[in-house]
């Protein structure tokens, strides 16, 4: 076995780890059952994507058969329209669909008419930081990717002027993602160090696996409890803590801090102080959610204002 299909395998069996479900129960789950078999808040995401799966897969059995009575999709399961920020709890009758493999559902074929297991992860934490920041906005999602492509450009000849970037003309986008991600820490510096055993304060949000690292055995050593974007040969893995969420493909990178920051949200996590100046000018420039005056430290507005006058504004 390859090196990259070690860490896609490592990956993917983390998150089964992580998620505490046998194969049998997968495609015979209704809500209920997910919200016993995952309790607590910190699976309120894990228990919405894991049904919107299934869900999805139901509406295509629906729309394959239009003429059934009863709201029926042929498996005993009625077909509900799912509010995204109102939970349901709807009860199948007849559990008895076929069997998918395990890994079909995390990293299932092209082909395949509804998207990953994982990819629906990636789905259900953007809307619930629209739900959060701009619920009336259908277009929250997409207007938050042009704003955070247009802080990139920015920043990319930011990173140059304080000679912390070397010029991207040569550079694909995964590499100039990585230089960008561990260059913003220094862009928007904090005054408070990180611990020691972590090294330099980019650590705080991406890591690179070296080839010979375990990203299991990384994460529990990490010394902060924040979201973290591990970087395989091919793919990427989103973790919390010690706990794995996501893994998404390596071309999907250039969007990656936009889903670190969904996560802070989500789960109402702390900043950690050794990236906190950098997270608030995101919240700030990339979210537009402002920081309210009480909460704005020093090094923000210093910051802030350094990166406003670069920019002319």
């Amino acid at each position: 076995m390859d090196r990259t299909t070690g860490c896609e395998s490592n990956c993917s069996k983390l998150l089964i780890k992580a998620a505490d479900i046998s194969e049998a129960l997968l495609p015979t789950l209704s809500r209920q059952d997910i919200r016993d078999l995952f309790p607590g808040p910190e699976h309120f995401l894990r228990r919405k994507a894991t049904w919107k799966l299934f869900h999805k897969e139901q509406e295509v059995q629906q729309a394959a058969s239009p003429n059934q009575e009863n709201g029926s999709n042929g498996r005993g399961l009625a077909t509900v329209q799912v509010n995204p920020c109102v939970s349901e709890t709807p009860r199948p009758s007849n559990p008895t669909p076929p069997q998918p493999d395990v890994q079909e559902i995390l990293d299932p074929p092209r082909t395949c008419s509804y998207p990953t297991l994982n990819m629906l992860f990636i789905l259900t934490v953007m809307d619930e930081l629209r739900c959060i920041l701009d619920r009336s906005n259908p277009d929250f999602i997409s207007d938050l990717k042009t704003s955070w492509e247009s802080f990139y450009g920015k920043a990319q000849f930011y990173g140059v002027f304080k000679k912390l970037l070397g010029p991207s003309t040569t550079q694909d986008k995964v590499t100039r993602s990585i230089a960008m991600m561990k260059a913003l820490p220094e862009m928007f510096p904090s005054p408070v160090a990180p611990p020691k055993n972590l090294g330099h304060a980019s650590e705080a949000m991406v890591h690179i696996l070296e080839p010979t690292e375990n990203p299991n055995t990384y994460l529990q050593r990490r010394p902060v409890f924040s979201p973290v974007l591990i970087i395989c040969d091919s793919s990427c893995m989103l973790a919390i803590g010690s706990t794995p969420v996501i893994t998404f493909p390596k071309e999907n990178i250039d969007t990656a801090v936009l889903y670190l920051l969904a996560y802070y949200y989500t789960f109402h996590l702390t900043y950690p102080k050794c990236i906190a100046t950098l997270l608030s000018v995101l919240q700030s420039e990339v979210q537009q959610d402002a920081i309210h005056d009480s909460y704005a430290t020093s090094s923000y507005k210093k910051a802030l204002s350094e990166w406003k006058k670069f920019i002319g504004e």
